[in-house]
């Protein structure tokens, strides 16, 4: 019996172990490490999710420990199970563990997708934060245009009690309140229920599949971070950022996805730059020919941008675009900046883990991060935006922050949406697609 560690941060780790390793009598899976998630660390993956293999469950012990563990528990491989990393991260996470005498492993997406009854649509990405949600959000409405059922499944974010989530149908807005939803869930789940479309997420994605199935004539996989699809797909489109060019060639997994995709989609074209869009579409033509492209423009919507000229505005983006994503800014600072408003640095009115997110992403300025994994996150966010001396609370997250947070400064939403420029569009995709309707 082989030991083994998985590394990840409560997402594809569970998967892999559910798909691989569980049930397995040639592995003992002796610990789960976390990283990028704050407070997963320090719990267990349950007894009941884990199997009869494991009667006291999985320890989750914190990152930092993974040379400790491997040397104590004397384990013979490392899975690394997690995704938006570099590739020389990965490489240095690779040493630490030959460094400590055990082997290093990744597994292949072919070995953990899982195989639908209906047809699949993956929406995946090279980085977090390249524009998935609303490629997804636009394919869901030109499906549900046509009549057919659509269920949307998302990458996992179960960052609550794990036997509760292992199974997550979320329909309405007190769906949300019902399964406890971070802000981090909630910028995923609640675009698409406010489009009428049913969203399942969770832990167990063998039984999520089979409820998905069942209700749905065509099934849209979200995909999180730059993760590669837990589902076999009909259709595989990736997203491709060009206000980071090259990163889909030098980040983990997502040029995997980039060297998989049927369909690559090239987005923010008219806000970068000529020579971003020519790297992407050089790397496509050398790793990716045979990939059909489509190119696309955010668009950014906001109701009177004329109401903030020369106004103070603390400008609020979507968190892992801006943590471990990398960006430096999103469709918020965009609007911000052509409306002429004041930016409010919010680092200087930051308070507990908001002060930390300051400390340990540096390359993050006058822009605030909508960090909220957990009520005290989300309250130290609420505190940290009524600190700041502004006019205007500028919020880029897809959620409606109202709605979690109290404050007496009015929320400005600014909204996104994909528009094709090229000449192939996201409705031919759907069209090769044969979908048979549920009676």
């Amino acid at each position: 019996m082989k030991k083994v560690l998985i590394m990840g941060a409560a997402g594809r780790d569970f998967h892999d172990f559910n798909t691989v390793f569980k049930d397995n009598e040639e592995y003992q899976v002796v610990a789960f490490t976390a990283e990028q998630i704050p407070d997963i660390s320090g719990r267990k993956y349950p007894p009941k999710l884990a199997g009869e293999l494991y009667p006291k469950g999985i320890p989750i012990f914190p990152e930092k420990d993974l040379a400790r563990l491997i040397k104590k528990h004397k384990i013979d491989f490392v899975t690394l199970s997690y995704s938006d990393l570099y590739d020389i991260d990965v490489m240095n996470k690779a040493a630490v563990v030959l460094a400590a005498g055990a082997d290093f492993m990744l597994i292949s997406p072919k070995n953990t997708m899982l195989k639908a009854k209906v047809p699949v649509i993956a929406v995946c990405a090279v980085r977090t934060g390249a524009g998935k949600s609303p490629v997804s959000r636009k394919i869901a409405k030109l499906l549900r245009d046509k009549k057919y059922k659509v269920v949307v499944v998302r990458h996992p974010m179960p960052y609550g009690d794990l036997v509760k989530q292992a199974v997550q149908r979320l329909a309405t807005y007190d769906d949300l309140k019902k399964h406890k939803c971070t802000i981090e869930e909630r910028e995923e789940y609640e675009p698409h229920i406010k489009n009428d479309i049913i969203v399942y997420a969770g832990v167990n994605y063998q039984d999520i599949l089979l409820h998905a199935q069942d209700e749905a004539d065509v099934i849209i996989w979200d995909g999180g971070n730059n993760d590669t699809p837990f589902f076999k797909p009909d259709v595989h489109l990736v997203v491709v950022d060009p206000h980071r060019p090259g990163h889909e060639i030098t980040y983990f997994p997502g040029e995997t996805n980039f060297r998989m995709a049927d369909i690559l989609l090239i987005n923010k074209v008219k806000t970068a730059t000529k020579q971003g869009i020519e790297t992407v579409k050089e790397n496509i033509k050398k790793f990716n020919p045979k990939a059909q492209v489509i190119e696309a423009a955010c668009e950014i919507i906001i109701k009177n941008p004329e109401r903030i000229r020369n106004k103070k505005v603390i400008v609020v983006e979507d968190g892992p675009t801006l943590t471990h994503g990398g960006m430096k800014y999103g469709a918020g600072m965009i609007i911000a900046q052509k409306s002429g408003a004041d930016r409010v640095d919010p680092r200087k009115y930051a308070v507990g883990s908001i002060k930390e997110i300051y400390k340990k992403y540096s390359h993050l300025g006058n822009i605030l991060p909508a960090m909220g994994y957990g009520n005290k996150q989300i309250k130290e966010l609420e505190r940290t935006i009524n600190n700041a001396k502004c006019d205007f609370v500028l919020s880029a997250t897809p959620i409606d922050l109202g709605k979690l947070i109290k404050t007496k400064k009015e929320i400005i939403r600014v909204e996104y949406e994909i528009k094709e420029t090229s000449r192939l569009k996201l409705a031919d995709v759907i069209q090769k697609l044969k979908i048979k309707k549920k009676k």
